[in-house]
């Protein structure tokens, strides 16, 4: 009778297991006794487990997003041209992301057309304009919020904002509007938040700024919610000083989504730092094409409240937004630490192999 008990704990403990040598990928680190290679280093995450190999799944879908071309015609006819088709990269981004030092990155991306739509908030771009103009400083979360308001200054977790930053911000700003004001009048001009964006791009005339970058290069930056934040802030203040200034959303809307409806026959690439604004309509336009073929979402948000910040990109394959065959990723991390990680070792890295070989 204990025999028997002690055979079936036995089969219950020791069961024996399916061989996953050659499907899986095997959980190993880096060794720094190989010295200190960073390549070496982001190369191995994959392989290290958790967000790290999460982050390592991240740039292996980047990655085949740049590496996409327009597969050849059997027949070999107009190789060259379609070897030039390549994946279409939509960007988005929260405003805290330009407010940090992950603006440089952004920047870069754009000050090299890497990425071809991108997608922000207010803040988003007013950050981005303001840094032009003042300074943002390290601070600390858990600075009293009173005191600092005692002072002048804005927290943005542990960054800080003077306040002086947004009284320059108006007096560069206002007369921009002014200007446009007059060309709405004087030659029916329709402003979209995108038309706003590309302006104020070209207007602060700052190579640190991506909106700059962007303008220069004709990378369209859309901003749905514009007047959510300061840049709404000095709208309002501007239709009591000099109203009739007018922004249409309808035409971006259908611009955002001509982006999406018509990269045909390219593919599409989604890369979302955040959730909010910028992650849905990114989503949402590429709807309008049956779904993106690559995603890479990079957040801390959960999915258990059922906000569409915290959803896997699983939830948008439901919706028709990311296809069902697409190579999809959540990178559960701050974008701070994970993206100029991802950006190294994709973006940056082709970059560096592109101008060694024309070397």
């Amino acid at each position: 009778m204990e025999e028997s008990v002690m055979e079936s704990v036995r089969s219950a403990v020791f069961k024996k297991s399916e061989n996953l040598d050659g499907s899986c990928i095997k959980i190993e680190g880096y060794d720094f006794n190989r010295g200190v290679n960073y390549s070496e280093l982001l190369s191995s995450m994959v392989s290290t487990g958790f967000q790290a190999s999460n982050l390592g799944d991240a740039i292996e879908v980047v990655n085949q997003m740049l590496e996409w071309r327009l597969p050849p015609m059997e027949d070999g006819g107009e190789e060259e041209e379609r070897e030039s088709v390549r994946c279409k990269v939509f960007l988005g981004f929260t405003s805290n992301l330009i407010s940090s030092g992950v603006r440089e990155t952004v920047r870069y991306l754009l000050q090299h057309h890497m990425v071809d739509v991108v997608v922000t908030t207010a803040g988003g771009v007013e950050e981005d304009l303001i840094k032009c103009l003042a300074s943002t400083y390290k601070g600390d979360f858990s600075l009293p919020g009173a005191q600092l308001r005692s002072k002048g200054l804005n927290r943005i977790g542990n960054l800080l904002v003077p306040n002086d930053n947004y009284c320059k911000f108006e007096d560069w700003i206002i007369p921009i509007f002014d200007q446009m004001l007059e060309e709405q009048v004087a030659k029916n001009v329709l402003w979209t938040p995108s038309k706003v964006i590309a302006r104020l791009g070209k207007q602060i005339n700052d190579e640190s700024s991506y909106l700059y970058w962007a303008y220069k290069n004709n990378i369209p930056v859309f901003c749905p919610g514009i007047t959510d934040g300061s840049l709404g802030d000095m709208l309002y203040f501007h239709s009591f000083r000099n109203p009739g200034l007018v922004i249409d959303i309808v035409q971006d809307i259908r611009a955002m989504n001509g982006e999406a409806i018509h990269a045909s026959p390219r593919k599409t690439g989604l890369i979302i730092l955040g959730g909010g604004l910028p992650k849905h309509h990114i989503c949402n336009a590429n709807m309008m094409r049956n779904g993106a073929d690559y995603a890479v979402f990079i957040n801390t948000a959960q999915e258990f409240d059922g906000s569409d910040s915290g959803a896997r990109p699983d939830e948008a394959v439901s919706w028709g937004k990311i296809r069902g065959s697409a190579k999809t990723v959540k990178v559960h991390c701050d974008a701070t630490i994970a993206f100029p990680l991802l950006v190294a070792e994709t973006f940056a890295a082709r970059e560096k192999i592109s101008a060694e070989t024309k070397s």
